[in-house]
């Protein structure tokens, strides 16, 4: 990371797996829109629709970034402005959980959907930092130790939040909904209703 530039964490594995159900629906609605002329291929193809939407917002959207001004977090349908002076604390447990000050003054606390991992998967992870330890110096080992990507997320966000600016007026972090993401989801599952119903009264 060098000075001002931001950093960006999204999940690798979540990703891939949106733009591969994007792949399969292109190739599947091409199929009912060149052959399909049925009320099932209505619903099919809605049914697809719907799963894009579920891809974008589970895989795409997700995503946390920050820079010397603070902290912004896409969740699956929210969307959170987290300036550094409103950020109280920033823990890394199974996922990024910041603390901050909303509107008003209030503690609010939010937890990072692109920044998590399971018990397991932790665990595992911590067996290979374990395992690759052990074929480097001593002192770069000492270092590395139990540190996990989440970890050294956290570490990198907490280093700019130590470097930002501390103006006087405190500006509170918001959590607002995105309406591109409920679009995403409502928009398809209202069609697919339609196409049901139509279905089933046919």
């Amino acid at each position: 990371m060098t000075a001002g530039q931001p950093v960006v964490f999204r999940s690798p594995a979540a990703r891939a797996g949106a733009w591969a159900w994007l792949a399969f629906a292109a190739l599947n609605l091409a199929d009912i829109a060149w052959r399909g002329r049925t009320l099932a291929s209505a619903v099919a193809a809605c049914a697809i629709l719907l799963g894009c939407g579920l891809a974008y917002v589970l895989g795409l959207r997700p995503r946390v970034s920050a820079d010397k001004t603070g902290l912004r977090v896409r969740n699956p349908l929210r969307d959170a402005r987290l300036p550094w002076p409103a950020v109280r604390e920033l823990k890394a447990d199974h996922t990024l959980t910041v603390r901050f000050t909303g509107p008003g003054g209030t503690e609010q606390t939010l937890r990072a959907w692109s920044l998590q991992t399971s018990p397991r998967a932790r665990a595992r992870e911590e067996r290979r930092l374990r395992k690759r330890a052990r074929e480097l110096p001593a002192d770069v080992a000492a270092h590395l130790a139990g540190r996990t990507f989440l970890d050294h997320a956290v570490e990198q966000l907490t280093d700019l939040s130590a470097r930002a600016a501390r103006p006087a007026r405190k500006e509170p972090g918001t959590v607002t909904w995105s309406l591109p993401a409920l679009a995403a989801l409502l928009v398809p599952a209202a069609l697919l209703t339609v196409t049901v119903f139509l279905g089933v009264l046919s």
